[in-house]
């Protein structure tokens, strides 16, 4: 009999070897089919978006255009776009919509601006003194009278 270099495997050994390879390269298949549906849905999502802004941006251009009495030369100036570009953008978009943007830029136009307050003086003393020491407050007082 003649000896090998290698060590010799067990039956049992090789077969849990091969199992695990296996495993191996079905969760690889998983992933690889899970990376697909994800990224088809991702390119999906995409495209949606994509499509939606594209419609804003003509019914914007066929709204203001409207707004502007149809100067589109006027508007083009302001935007720094062609004329034909815009006319172009709003060509597709029927006057009924534009009308429907309009009317829904007046309402937002209408409505109140948030108000953004400043801190009042006495809630910013307030948030000081919870997060500074007691001695540090006095010296600030001290300094500010």
């Amino acid at each position: 009999m003649s000896t090998t270099s290698t060590a010799k495997v067990s039956a049992a050994e090789l077969k849990r070897r091969v199992r695990a390879v296996e495993e191996i390269q079905a969760r690889t298949r998983e992933f690889a089919a899970a990376n697909v549906l994800a990224a088809r849905k991702a390119a999906a999502d995409a495209a949606k978006a994509k499509d939606d802004a594209e419609v804003a941006a003509r019914e914007a251009s066929a709204a203001v255009l409207r707004l502007f009495n149809n100067d589109a030369e006027l508007v083009a100036q302001l935007l720094s776009v062609t004329a034909e570009e815009l006319e172009r953008e709003a060509k597709p978009v029927t006057a009924a919509r534009a009308k429907e943007v309009i009317e829904e830029l007046r309402a937002r136009a209408e409505r109140p601006r948030p108000v953004r307050r400043a801190r009042k003086a006495g809630a910013a003393a307030a948030a000081l003194s919870t997060s500074a020491p007691a001695s540090g407050l006095e010296g600030v007082l001290a300094d500010a009278g």
